[in-house]
């Protein structure tokens, strides 16, 4: 039990540092909580549900540290908070009322799309202009950018790691030129997205506060360390490990999901 405990917390205080300097922690947290709980489709449920609770303290902090930032973005914050809300009940809500054999088989394939979300990272921000200034969306692409946050915080209530470089280049269309208003108001919908997801299991009994309180506290721990020597590490460096850890632990998911059925029906 000790030595699970030991590894949750290291698994969470990474998480919590490549959070803060790269994103995708969530890649590390999740496969962790599967190893320790068992291959069960109920033990893929509520490893999902505790890693979002582990990890939701350290995007609170991310909102401190931009409250600088939010100056000004009042105006965008109704459009996009609402969406926000509504789409992670309920993709939380799919996770916590389908049956949990479809989240099990389901795990591959998000963990192939985060992973797909960080490789394409660059090509993303470069295609949206990130970071560049232009002019305010007409209200046709407006619509269009509540409608895919809807989407995205559907999928973040149901999974939710790359979540951050999906709102990046939703929010890049809207107009704001400067990176650091964007990572603020990213920051503040993802801890919405997660909040409500936390909110969710919390509700259906789906946490193993055994681990994630431990959990919790690593996080932020690995939250604080990775802000403080984020300055000192290669941000594409930390990248290239989460995606090679993602496609590796994808490829072995869908092995260990659907191979076995085919054997059998052989």
């Amino acid at each position: 039990m000790i030595t699970q405990l030991i590894f949750l917390c290291l698994a969470a205080f990474v998480a919590g540092a490549v959070n803060s300097v790269a994103g995708g922690g969530t890649l590390l947290t999740f496969p962790a909580l599967i190893w320790i709980l068992g291959p069960s489709a109920a033990a893929a449920v509520s490893a999902n549900a505790t890693s979002t609770v582990a990890l939701f303290p350290g995007s609170l902090a991310a909102i401190w540290g931009y409250r600088r930032e939010m100056v000004g973005l009042g105006r965008w914050l109704v459009p996009l908070m609402v969406p926000s809300v509504i789409g992670s009940i309920v993709g939380t809500w799919l996770v916590v009322t389908q049956p949990a054999t479809t989240f099990q088989e389901m795990v591959p394939w998000l963990i192939l799309i985060a992973s797909a979300l960080f490789l394409l990272q660059p090509a993303i921000t470069k295609w949206t202009g990130i970071g560049r200034p232009h002019a305010q969306p007409s209200k046709p692409i407006m619509a269009g950018i509540v409608a895919f946050q809807f989407l995205i915080a559907v999928y973040g209530g149901y999974f939710g790691a790359g979540i951050g470089i999906l709102m990046l280049s939703s929010l890049a269309l809207m107009g704001l030129g400067d990176i650091h208003q964007m990572n603020a108001l990213k920051s503040l919908l993802a801890s919405t997205i997660n909040g409500m997801s936390v909110i969710m299991f919390v509700i259906h009994g789906r946490v193993n506060w055994g681990y994630g309180i431990p959990m919790i506290l690593a996080g932020i721990a690995g939250g604080f360390v990775g802000a403080s020597v984020s300055r000192k590490l290669d941000r594409n460096l930390v990248r290239w490990i989460v995606i090679l850890i993602g496609f590796g632990l994808a490829t072995y998911y869908f092995t260990r999901v659907y191979l076995p059925s085919q054997v059998t029906s052989n």
